[in-house]
This record gives structure tokens, C-alpha cells and sequence, in this order.
């Protein structure tokens, strides 16, 4: 099984919908832009967000099980994939990158 690196490459910040509809938040998201994780065995790493897991985990377990061209290759290099967390308020999208074992 192969390790894959999951990057955060941007985040969008929707404002006219957290004043809308959002409670007021102590914490919320905390993921740094450029920040990076490795999942060892499709495992959620460490100190990772869970509510983006649960977004990225199909496409973690594809890669780390060899997948290479996901939903009809929409990116240019084999063996990686672009998700966002569906966070509607702050969505982060993130870099899936299969490693070499």
C-alpha cells in the first residue's frame, strides 16, 4: 500500500454566508495553507482535520491501492487528485500525492 501526501492549497472564505447562517465558532477551521500530512496505510493522519477526512478518505483509499487516473483523469499527473473538505463556509481544497514506496 502506498503512503499519500495530502496538502492544503487554498482556502475560500464565503463571509456573506457565515453572517447569514453560521453560529458563532470558538474554533474554527485551523488548517494553514501550504500545511502537509502523509497517510501511512490510508490511515487519517495525525492532527488531521476529521470532517475533511471524511471527504478525502475515498480518494486517499483509491490512491493508496494504486489508483491512478480517478473519475476519467481530470489531472494532469497520474496518481494524484485535488479535493476540497465540504466545510460551506471555509472550504479547503487539498492535494492528494501518492508516494513512491
Amino acid at each position: 500500500m502506498k503512503d499519500i501526501k495530502i496538502t492544503a492549497m487554498v482556502r475560500a472564505v464565503h463571509t456573506e454566508l457565515m453572517e447569514q447562517f453560521e453560529l458563532p465558532q470558538e474554533n474554527p477551521c485551523c488548517v494553514k495553507i501550504g500545511q502537509s500530512w502523509i497517510s501511512h496505510e490510508a490511515a487519517c493522519p495525525e492532527g488531521f482535520c476529521p470532517s475533511a477526512w471524511n471527504d478525502l478518505y475515498p480518494y486517499v483509499f483509491a490512491l493508496s491501492h494504486g489508483a491512478e487516473r480517478l473519475y476519467g483523469a481530470w489531472m494532469k499527473k497520474p496518481g494524484t487528485a485535488m479535493v476540497s473538505c465540504s466545510d460551506g463556509f471555509r472550504p479547503v481544497s487539498f492535494l492528494l500525492e501518492t508516494l513512491e514506496e
